[in-house]
């Protein structure tokens, strides 16, 4: 291709531009690899394909346990060499499973064409196992596979890699909750210097958000849809009426994958639950971000003092400076995710009549979101790690804002029924002014009140007035 532009002929011209961390168009599979890199044996294609095989096989036994009649002669002894079609799933037989593809045209069509392969290749002589083969996919129809591989996916990812990330994150606010419980700092509300607290328990909020929105997202049952091209069982009822493939289908779905099957669908997964998913990570994400702002706030009031590390560069152009990238990387990422989760759980419940096709590419971007959620945790837990306490900042806004004190006084002053206690401290504190400590007490000696309760009054300083 010709071109005017001599930077953009070398890029044109390049036969070198496999895919590689360089090459990747999405940063979730290129620079940040080395952090995404587990989500890909749940949300590849390599992944997808091998869940679809999963499935595929587990049904299939399923139905020699029940045992359908045509299937009660099927050697067990050879249940575990079809798992092992899964177990040892590898790159070289999703390729397979691929090459078929491009014949079939048809994703799940070459999963099932896979599956009767590696069944040709068990049978012998004397243990033919032709007769089996077409109980391979029985009376199902792509989204039977489809819905459940998919969750399947979304349940191991969570428990396997997300689960242990965020709780990492959360115990790292933990110890620092407990190290900083008796460390007083100035509140500030709308910016303002506000009543003192600790900034252990300010950290102990963020532990609580989480823990409680984690505990959301695992009690979220993940579904799945099982039940033939419209959810009725029609095939398998029309084949073999005497079965309840209702039940058949629950027991399936649950004791072989885990999950819970949906009761009433079309021909698609109803994905309300797995929009209730979303949402619920979509809410971790926004705690995060809101941890990323705070932590970031407090870097800027020097708060903390960030570790250095030798050899990196915080600006191109100002040698001085340690800003807290890790927070900014994190919020960014954070943002991101929460963008398509919202879009995924607002998509999804929608389908025309018993099913359109838009759900089948948007499920493929369902670990999206959870890579840029694991970049975030990361970036977040990195920058936790780098901070470095200053306790003499936090002393030192302490003491330079007395005026916080007000309401103790104000407060202890309604006890005593001492008159106008809100207004006369407000007369005291809002001025220009810098308020000191002597203010304060030069203030609290011109109350009427008696001397106890003015020495109760003198004990209270912005550091000891934390609450509990």
């Amino acid at each position: 291709m010709e071109t005017t532009q001599p930077g953009r002929l070398w890029f044109f011209n390049n036969k070198d531009m496999n895919l590689s961390l360089l090459t990747a168009i999405s940063p979730i599979d290129g620079r940040y690899r080395s952090k995404t890199e587990p989500l890909a044996e749940y949300f590849s294609e390599y992944a997808l394909i091998r869940y679809r095989v999963r499935v595929e096989i587990e049904y299939f036994i399923t139905l020699c346990e029940l045992p359908l009649p045509q299937l009660q002669d099927f050697d067990r002894a050879l249940f575990e060499p079809l798992r092992d079609i899964y177990r040892n799933f590898t790159p070289a037989d999703a390729q397979r499973v691929k090459d078929i593809e491009q014949v079939t045209n048809h994703d799940v069509k070459a999963v099932e064409y896979f599956i009767k392969e590696r069944i040709d290749a068990l049978s012998t002589p004397e243990a033919p196992l032709a007769a089996f083969k077409e109980f391979i996919h029985f009376g199902l129809t792509s989204q039977d596979i489809n819905n459940t591989s998919v969750p399947l996916s979304v349940k191991e990812a969570l428990e396997e890699v997300y689960y242990p990330l965020i709780e990492e994150l959360i115990e790292q606010l933990n110890d620092y909750a407990e190290q900083w419980k008796q460390v007083p700092m100035l509140a500030k509300t709308h910016g303002q210097p506000a009543s003192p607290t600790r900034l252990g328990k300010e950290v102990m909020v963020y532990v609580y958000r989480l823990e409680e929105q984690l505990r959301s997202l695992k009690d979220t049952p993940l579904t799945a849809k099982f039940g033939g091209a419209t959810g009725n069982f029609n095939a398998h009822h029309v084949a073999y009426p005497q079965y309840d493939w209702r039940e058949f289908g629950n027991r399936f779905v649950s004791e072989k994958l885990g999950l819970e099957r949906e009761q009433y669908t079309t021909q698609i997964s109803n994905y309300d639950w797995l929009g209730a998913v979303f949402d619920a990570m979509r809410r971790i994400n926004t705690i995060v971000i809101d941890l990323d702002r705070d932590f970031w706030m407090y870097i800027s009031m020097d708060y903390f003092k960030q570790k250095i590390k030798a050899g990196e560069v915080g600006s191109s152009a100002m040698p001085h400076k340690v800003n807290p990238i890790d927070y900014e990387n994190s919020e960014g990422n954070l943002g991101i995710a929460n963008a398509i989760l919202q879009f995924l759980a607002a998509k999804l419940p929608v389908s025309r009549l018993q099913r359109d096709l838009t759900d089948s590419t948007v499920l493929r971007n369902v670990g999206v979101p959870m890579g840029h959620a694991l970049i975030a945790f990361h970036s977040t837990l990195k920058g936790l790690r780098k901070l470095i306490l200053n306790e003499e900042k936090l002393a030192e806004d302490l003491e330079n804002t007395w005026a916080v004190v007000a309401e103790a006084i104000q407060t202890i002053l309604r006890r005593e029924a001492y008159p106008n206690p809100y207004e006369t401290l407000k007369a005291l504190t809002r001025t220009n002014e810098r308020l000191t400590g002597e203010k304060i007490r030069d203030f609290i000696e011109t109350l009427e009140v008696s001397e106890a309760v003015k020495e109760e009054l003198r004990a209270v300083t912005p550091a000891t007035y934390t609450g509990i």
